[in-house]
């Protein structure tokens, strides 16, 4: 069994699919873990645990909401970084 934070794997997912359309993000890994963090910080967190998909199918069902407002802190967290970087 394993424990897994679904809302942290929309972000990752939305963060890559953001990443490849913008051209002038940097894609390095401090400033890839700041956006992600700053997301993650401001969306609450969806846990589950299971060794089975029984868990994660029930979470698909709220997919679209949950990506909707991770797709919003993920684009205010990349605004963020590109005004003020971490990485120099």
């Amino acid at each position: 069994m394993e424990l897994q934070n679904y809302t942290e794997t929309v972000v990752i997912e939305v963060y890559t699919e953001l990443a490849s359309h913008r051209d002038l993000l940097c894609k390095c890994e401090k400033c890839r873990l700041d956006i992600m963090a700053m997301a993650l910080n401001n969306l609450p967190p969806l846990y589950y645990v299971s060794d089975r998909g029984e868990v994660f199918s029930k979470l698909q069902s709220t997919y679209l909401d949950t990506k909707t407002k991770v797709l919003t802190e993920v684009l205010k967290a990349i605004l963020q970084v590109e005004k003020q970087p971490n990485h120099l």
